[in-house]
């Protein structure tokens, strides 16, 4: 499968619908306290690098962000794949997008809080493939049973 994956710097139609589709489904993980996905005003918010990747037919198939959070730090946000895509290493792509923009631009860690319970075992997964380790709550997060916080080093 051939995807294109571009950053955004405005809202659509599609990207918006997509983006609240993420938000909606993470309405039975957890507690509104416990959910931190961003919404659309966020992800567009001078401190944050949202990317869209893009079948062939021009089709949103997935998204993922960089969020500043100190010099040098950044933290992954709005990883999703479309529901149909599942499967199919979009995810994959788009995580080895964002940390190639993190390394290009000399950011030298990046982490990210994802959901701890069973449904979020794919992305598990996934971070552990790519070289997350677990760590501490980073930011403004605090220790929350339905948080698993991890981060990878970019620089030595």
């Amino acid at each position: 499968m051939t995807i294109g994956i571009d950053r955004v710097h405005a809202a659509t139609p599609d990207l918006e619908e997509f983006l609240a589709a993420h938000l909606l489904d993470m309405e039975s993980t957890a507690p509104p306290e416990s959910r931190h996905a961003f919404d659309m005003s966020r992800l567009l918010a001078p401190d944050v690098r949202l990317f869209a990747a893009k079948d062939r037919d021009d089709e949103l198939v997935g998204t993922g962000a960089l969020a500043a959070l100190e010099p040098g730090h950044e933290e992954v946000k709005s990883m999703r794949t479309a529901p149909w895509m599942r499967g199919r290493g979009i995810g994959s792509a788009i995580l080895v997008a964002l940390l190639a923009d993190a390394r290009a631009r000399g950011i030298g860690r990046v982490s990210l809080e994802t959901g701890a319970s069973d449904y979020f075992w794919t992305a598990h997964r996934l971070y552990a493939k790519a070289g997350f380790d677990e760590c501490e709550p980073f930011g403004a997060y605090a220790e929350d049973p339905h948080s698993l916080f991890l981060t990878k080093q970019l620089t030595d």
